[in-house]
């Protein structure tokens, strides 16, 4: 049970936490939509994942920026569209055909989840500021990490509007970035770490020991979105099912990782909870 008054890290402590990339879609329901979250919860996802795009005027909705044609089927970007015919377009299940399922507002899935389960805001460095509006307008500082590369400009727009959030880097390399956050007076929880092969630096046991004594949580992540993008040297949600959830989940847990990101929540949960008895 996740204690919103605790810190990140208490709450990983006795307990692994899955992150249901963009919800948990399938069939009919569309990813990012709030039957989607409201599946993943259902499914034991402690924490959800969700893009953020920006209309032309400037509204917050919940959608991956350029996938249009693959979940709209339309070629048009929410960025040069008014929020008016946003508001009109419809998802596409998975067999492409049309549902009735919108592009929901930033604050209807905030105000939806609050109270649920953390909320990984991916995209955040689009609107550093705006972003950061919503997420206090609703209410849901305690439940919310915010995550960017280290860009000097998105750090600073972190420094600026957002320092007391839970904030986490995206990294491949072992340079010390947290400390230096933290120096900066950044809310630094963690990090988002990358990596190719099993003994890159930032995927060592060594790291996430250290990253644990200085209380700070290490996130990992099981999705393939492109095969060409290796984000935790093939132990991944593909080669959990393909090969064995050992190789793929299991690995990422003994490895002492603390957050899971996944597109099978649901499998990736009852293993795991299977593995403690």
């Amino acid at each position: 049970m996740i204690d919103f008054n605790k810190s990140l890290f208490e709450n990983t402590r006795n307990n692994l936490i899955l992150c249901a990339h963009r919800g948990l879609s399938s069939a009919n329901i569309p990813c990012n939509t709030l039957s989607a979250f409201k599946a993943a919860l259902m499914a034991g996802a402690d924490m959800v994942e969700l893009d953020v795009s920006i209309s032309r005027d400037g509204k917050h909705f919940v959608f991956h920026p350029g996938m249009e044609y693959a979940h709209l089927c339309r070629k048009k970007l929410i960025a040069v569209m008014n929020s008016k015919n946003v508001e009109k377009l419809r998802f596409v299940n998975q067999d492409n055909s049309s549902t009735d399922y919108a592009v929901d507002k930033l604050e209807n899935i905030f105000d939806f989840l609050k109270g649920k389960c953390y909320i990984n805001v991916d995209k955040f460095w689009t609107d550093v500021p705006g972003i950061t509006q919503c997420i206090r307008k609703c209410g849901v500082e305690k439940q919310v990490i915010v995550k960017t590369g280290v860009n000097k400009n998105y750090i600073d727009k972190v420094i600026k509007y957002a320092p007391d959030l839970m904030f986490m880097p995206i990294v491949k390399h072992n340079d010390d970035i947290t400390d230096r956050l933290v120096e900066k007076g950044i809310n630094c929880i963690g990090a988002e770490v990358l990596f190719d092969n099993e003994n890159a630096p930032v995927a060592s046991p060594e790291y996430i020991s250290q990253m644990h004594k200085k209380g700070r949580i290490v996130f990992a992540n099981a999705i393939i979105y492109n095969k060409n993008d290796i984000l935790a040297a093939g132990h991944s949600d593909d080669n959990s099912i393909a090969i064995s959830p050992d190789y793929g989940w299991g690995w990422l847990a003994d490895r002492g990782f603390d957050i899971i990101q996944t597109d099978w929540c649901a499998l990736a949960k009852t293993y795991l909870d299977n593995r403690k008895r």
